[in-house]
């Protein structure tokens, strides 16, 4: 099995893991490997603004990986006939935290030379930013009446925006990114600010912010549709079919134009896991595999040694059960690299 044989438009590779290093320097030599084979552009959760300058958030930037990416991705379009984009698909929030509208919609008035005070409206940056906003309800300035203006503002101003579509270049599409990230972030804090108890509230807010990713994916296909497919890189919880995330919602909207690769992993120093059972799913996977391989969806069991406080839950039926095939790294805490096109490393 082959990363080039699924010929969905949206590929989906799911990691298991945010802090097992081997999970990114493998998902660079699959996008090289894709992009001999059509693909034009790879999509990471991470900020969809703070992507349009090659940035990073949630920390994002310090992993060697994805330095690297950018750097391979610049030295590829220097000489490349059709260069390769990349794109963030994530909304600007943290785990407790989310920024200020204000910037954002600053920069779509600024774009349509409008003169509109967001400032007046939105008032301390500090007030939408600060944890206690999307902890305590009570706290939140997401249903203030201000708040509300500026969700009407920011409805108005992309009506606006795109009412000057002929005027479409790489400058209208940077305003358009800014305007869809400043009314997600008013529809985030409206979220936040609804009562409810904590694991109520939680869900809440993954469920909106599933919502703005499944929004973004959606935008980037739209504008990369003529060129070629996307791989999007992100969390299995993200990327797979079932549930409530934003896999779920673009498996429904996409059907079999997305194709979701559930990542599995036997065992890693990073965050200390231990060799999985031999009759788990990644025990199934782990015979016979030196580094890495892509293979079929494998029978098992779920592992019992999982490590939720380093993001990692293991394959579980459900997870299985919406994946087109597996990705398996045998051994963590290095970086198995493949030449682009190896394939199954075996």
């Amino acid at each position: 099995m082959d990363i080039t044989d699924f010929p969905a438009e949206l590929l989906g590779l799911g990691e298991p893991t945010h802090f097992e290093p081997a999970c990114a320097w493998l998902r660079n030599d699959l996008f090289a490997r894709l992009a001999e084979h059509s693909f034009r552009s790879i999509a990471l959760e991470t900020d969809r603004v703070a992507a349009l300058d090659g940035g990073f958030s949630h920390d994002l930037g310090e992993v060697a990986a994805n330095q690297q990416l950018l750097k391979w991705l610049r030295e590829y379009n220097e000489t490349a006939g059709e260069p390769l984009a990349f794109h963030g698909f994530d909304a600007p929030t943290e785990m407790f935290s989310a920024p200020s509208p204000r910037t954002y919609l600053e920069h779509v008035r600024d774009y349509l030379g409008l003169d509109v005070d967001i400032a007046a409206l939105a008032g301390d940056d500090e007030r939408w930013s600060r944890s206690e906003a999307i902890l305590d309800p009570a706290q939140s300035p997401g249903a203030s009446p201000e708040a509300r203006e500026l969700r009407v503002l920011a409805d108005d101003l992309l009506v606006a925006l795109h009412a000057a579509a002929p005027r479409l270049d790489a400058a209208w599409e940077r305003a358009n990114v800014h305007a869809v990230a400043g009314r997600g972030l008013l529809r985030y804090h409206a979220a936040s600010a609804q009562p409810g108890d904590r694991d109520t509230r939680i869900s809440r807010l993954a469920g909106m912010r599933a919502v703005l990713m499944a929004e973004n994916l959606l935008d980037i296909r739209a504008i990369e549709a003529h060129r070629g497919p996307t791989l999007v890189f992100a969390h299995n919880g993200h990327l797979q079919r079932s549930g409530s995330g934003a896999g779920a919602i673009i498996g429904a909207r996409l059907g079999d134009r997305y194709a979701f690769i559930a990542g599995s992993l036997g065992r890693s120093e990073a965050i200390g896991l231990g060799e999985p059972a031999p009759d788990t799913y990644e025990g199934v996977l782990q015979r016979d595999t030196r580094t890495w391989k892509l293979a079929d969806v494998p029978d098992g069991r779920q592992r019992a040694d999982t490590r939720p406080d380093r993001g990692y839950f293991g394959l579980d039926a459900t997870l299985c059960g919406s994946a087109t095939a597996v990705w398996h790294i045998a051994i963590g805490s290095g970086s198995p690299r493949t030449e682009p096109g190896a394939g199954a490393a075996g």
